[in-house]
């Protein structure tokens, strides 16, 4: 039987709907604050709202859409288990639905890992998945501290948030990521994360520190939320080192770098270092909930049930994953991010010339963040002007309003990032830059506006 698409919904509905919406959910809702729009189909790169408008989306349900909405293997996948009859529900059963996600999984990671690795399944969050890496070093060393780092972004769950850099009262010591633009020594580059490591070395070997050894460290190859910080590859390598000289497991937030993302298949893989312990969330489910650790097996010291969920065998999530994960494999996607996105770079790098309120370009892959700034209230000694919050949100709705959907990052909310499908073609990422850079002359024009009205009183 013919599967008839369903009729647009009158151009008025989309109003009352994001009226209710903004009666009956939450004060915690987010993205629906900034990207009012109502969703009624999407295909790839494209998003179809109840209003008959067409976005291009580069949000992609946070890093989770790999292949964009909808592609053909996720869906067909999904219509193969539907079809079979399959349960749906099995707790943590095998099935071969199940062994087949895990294979082509393990056929990904890191082959030392992957060679001598365990696998948990989840609630089907991400921070659920960081809540189990906490439990599971913290098992498998006996000791419960952790290290993390300023800027971090590991989920909304207690430790997850522990973790974060939003934190307030935790067992966490805190130590400073790498960053190029506004380095927290004030030197930047290889220099500025050297000295980071230096300071971790100190705090791990200085008696009077008060800081015992730590169950584990969590880190984060490009830091998302926290701005689109990549971590240098050599720091990567010094946080490996100096985690396996003292026996500290390491943990490597994969959640939205993973699957491709940021132009290697995980973004460990940049540096080449080995994990103990690799998060997993957003693109492995194929667009689906589902979250997973893999871990050296020498850790696997828990109990049965010491960490459970009932929904950590979302049957559907794992064929629509196993889907997506062999057809960026087969299909060479993480090398095309790594060359679009190089591209798309140094796009974004050349407008900056023109645009002083872009304080810098960064990112690795099709993750991608964009800074701005506001220049002219630079304090004479500044090395960097300060962000530039509320034009980052005019460039977020001026995008909006030419049907080119990004979402803000960074510690004030002064970053716009990109976050693109893999497939995206190169007619799309340039259409992309094309709206960005419209949205963001636009933005400077009505933010210098009020500015000027300000002055006039």
């Amino acid at each position: 039987m013919a599967v008839t698409e369903p009729a647009p919904a009158p151009p008025a509905a989309h109003e009352g709907i994001l009226r209710r919406q903004s009666l009956r959910e939450s004060a915690a809702r987010t993205y629906a604050r900034s990207l009012p729009i109502v969703p009624v189909r999407a295909r790839g790169l494209t998003i179809e709202g109840a209003d008959g408008r067409r976005y291009l989306d580069c949000l992609s349900g946070a890093g989770t859409l790999a292949l964009g909405h909808n592609h053909p293997v996720v869906l067909e996948a999904i219509k193969k288990v539907l079809d079979s009859g399959a349960p749906l529900h099995i707790l943590d059963l095998a099935t071969p639905v199940k062994d087949a996600f895990t294979t082509e999984l393990f056929a990904t990671l890191p082959r030392e890992l992957a060679e001598d690795a365990r696998i948990q399944f989840c609630g089907p969050a991400g921070t659920d998945a960081v809540e189990a890496a906490l439990k599971l070093v913290r098992t498998a060393t006996g000791r419960s501290g952790l290290l993390a780092f300023t800027g971090a972004y590991h989920g909304m769950t207690s430790g997850a948030l522990d973790v974060s850099g939003g934190a307030t009262d935790v067992r966490v010591s805190r130590l400073p990521f790498p960053q190029n633009y506004r380095c927290p020594y004030g030197v930047g580059g290889e220099r500025g994360a050297e000295l980071g490591a230096r300071w971790t070395e100190s705090l791990l070997d200085d008696p009077k520190s008060g800081v015992p050894m730590p169950a584990g460290m969590i880190l984060e190859p490009v830091q998302g939320e926290g701005g689109v910080n990549p971590a240098p590859d050599n720091w990567m390598r010094r946080m490996r080192e100096i985690t396996a000289d003292r026996a500290i497991p390491l943990i490597a937030d994969e959640v939205q770098t993973g699957v491709g993302r940021t132009g290697t298949f995980w973004a460990v893989e940049h540096s080449g270092i080995v994990p103990d312990v690799m998060v997993l969330s957003k693109a492995i489910g194929g667009s689906l909930p589902l979250a997973v650790i893999v871990y050296r097996s020498e850790l696997d010291a828990w109990q049965p049930g010491a960490h459970a969920g009932t929904f950590r065998g979302n049957q559907l999530a794992m064929a629509a994953g196993a889907a997506t994960l062999a057809f960026v494999r087969e299909n060479r996607l993480a090398d095309r991010a790594a060359t679009l996105g190089a591209r798309m770079l140094g796009r974004l790098q050349g407008l900056a010339t023109a645009h002083p309120c872009i304080g810098d370009v960064r990112g690795r892959g099709l993750m991608i963040g964009v800074e701005l700034v506001d220049p002219g209230s630079a304090a004479p000694d500044a090395l960097v002007p300060p962000p530039a919050p509320e034009l980052a949100s005019a460039v977020q709705q001026q995008c909006l309003d030419r049907g080119l959907i990004v979402e803000l990052g960074g510690r004030h909310s002064a970053v716009v990032r990109l976050l693109p499908p893999l497939t995206l073609t190169d007619e799309q990422a340039m259409a992309v830059l094309d709206r960005f850079a419209d949205a963001l002359a636009a933005a400077e024009r009505s933010t210098h506006g009020r500015n000027d009205s300000r002055q006039s009183y």
